[in-house]
């Protein structure tokens, strides 16, 4: 069972969230507790599953990973095993770096990037609508990001 989440892991995630690659001296002292306890709390989060991992942000820019499309996904059914594969086989396409399963009109929406219109249309082609299930794909390309981040609001 997970612990509860107090103002002290509160912080802990804040910090980590702007810099994960900060020490734990560096984290303690921001937080405002000694090494040994500030360890613990952290390992507990990462125990408890709060804590998911870490990674280093691309820009996908610099590698000519420009264009950034969403489709929005039907499936010809909804049964547990069509999902099941269509979620496995979405999971395994590098080129899809977000999947949700969606209420609505659509059963799964993607986030895809690629390098330019046409390799999303080969990958449309020979890919996308050949995973299990796809009865249909509505592709959006975005213009431009906004915002994009992976901090969440605590």
């Amino acid at each position: 069972m997970k612990s509860p989440i107090d103002d002290f892991d509160r912080k802990i995630l804040r910090v980590l969230q702007a810099e994960p690659a900060l020490s734990i001296q560096n984290l303690s002292e921001r937080v405002g507790l000694s090494h040994t306890p500030c360890w613990r709390r952290l390992k507990k989060l990462e125990a408890d599953g709060v804590i998911k991992g870490r990674a280093i942000i691309l820009d996908p820019e610099a590698l000519n990973l420009s264009i950034t499309v969403f489709a929005h996904i039907k499936l010809k059914q909804h049964d547990e095993e069509t999902l099941e594969v269509f979620e496995r086989s979405a999971r395994a396409r590098p080129e899809i770096v977000e999947c949700f399963s969606m209420s609505g009109d659509s059963d799964f929406l993607l986030r895809i990037v690629t390098g330019s219109v046409s390799d999303y249309e080969q990958f449309l082609k020979h890919k996308l609508l050949h995973l299990p299930g796809v009865a249909s794909v509505n592709s959006s390309f975005a213009l431009k990001c906004v915002k994009n981040t992976t901090m969440l609001p605590i």
